[in-house]
C-alpha cells in the first residue's frame, strides 16, 4: 500500500484520483476511436459528480477543459468544442496600471473635487450657497473620519480655497461647521450620516 504522498500529483484534485486513473488509461489507448469512447465515458462521469456544473450554460466546455488539463493536453482526440490551451493556462493576465487621479488631498475623495468644480461653475445664489456649505461640512467629516483627530474650521475652509483655485472663499462667520467630537462620535457607533445643508448665517446689521 502506497501513501498519496508517493502517488503521482492530481492537477485537478477536486476531480479524485480514480477520474485522473480513468484519464491516464485514456491516454494510453493506442485507437483514436476507442480514447474517444473512453474521454465521453469520463465527461459522463466528471459531470454526475458536479451537477451544479449544469446549471451553466457552458459546464460541458468548462468539462472538456478540465479532461484537457488532467491530460496535460495530451490527448489525442476529437475535442466537441474548442478546449482551453496550455499556453492561455499558464500566461499571466497583462498588468492593469492605475489611474492617475491627481489628488490634491486624497482623504476628501476625487468626487469632492469634481463637486467642488460643479460648485464653482454654478450662478451665484442659494442653490450654489447650499452646495457649497454641504461640500465644507463633508469635508469636516471626511478629514476628521480619515484623521481620527479634531480639525480647526479655518483648516477646511482653506483646503476649500485651494480645491477651488480661489473662487470659494468663506469665514468661519458666514458657515457652520459639524463639531469635530460630533463625527469622533459618530464614528465610532458607526453613525456617520450623509451631510445636511446649514442655513447660512445672517450678518449682524450694525446699524440698527
Amino acid at each position: 500500500m502506497k501513501y498519496n504522498s508517493e502517488l503521482k500529483r492530481l492537477i485537478l484534485p477536486e476531480y479524485g484520483r480514480n477520474i485522473h486513473n480513468m484519464v491516464d488509461f485514456c491516454l494510453s489507448l493506442p485507437n483514436k476511436a476507442a480514447r474517444q469512447r473512453c474521454a465521453l465515458s469520463i465527461i459522463s462521469t466528471m459531470g454526475n459528480l458536479f451537477p451544479h456544473l449544469r446549471d451553466r450554460s457552458d459546464y460541458k466546455n468548462v468539462l472538456w477543459d478540465h479532461l484537457a488539463i488532467m491530460a496535460d493536453f495530451k490527448l489525442d482526440i476529437d475535442y466537441p468544442c474548442e478546449v482551453i490551451r496550455k499556453e492561455d493556462l499558464y500566461s499571466k493576465p497583462p498588468t492593469i496600471p492605475y489611474g492617475d487621479l491627481g489628488f490634491t488631498y486624497r482623504h476628501y475623495g476625487k468626487l469632492t473635487e469634481k463637486m467642488i468644480e460643479v460648485a464653482i461653475g454654478m450662478p451665484e445664489g442659494e442653490e450654489r450657497n447650499r452646495l457649497i456649505f454641504m461640500l465644507a461640512n463633508f469635508m469636516k467629516r471626511s478629514f476628521v473620519t480619515w484623521n481620527k483627530d479634531t480639525v480647526e474650521n479655518t483648516k477646511i475652509l482653506n483646503d476649500l480655497y485651494d480645491l477651488s483655485h480661489g473662487k470659494i472663499r468663506l469665514t468661519e462667520n458666514e458657515i457652520s461647521l459639524i463639531d469635530s467630537q460630533e463625527v469622533i462620535t459618530q464614528a465610532s457607533e458607526g453613525a456617520i450620516s450623509s451631510p445636511q445643508p446649514v442655513k447660512k448665517k445672517k450678518k449682524k446689521n450694525k446699524n440698527k
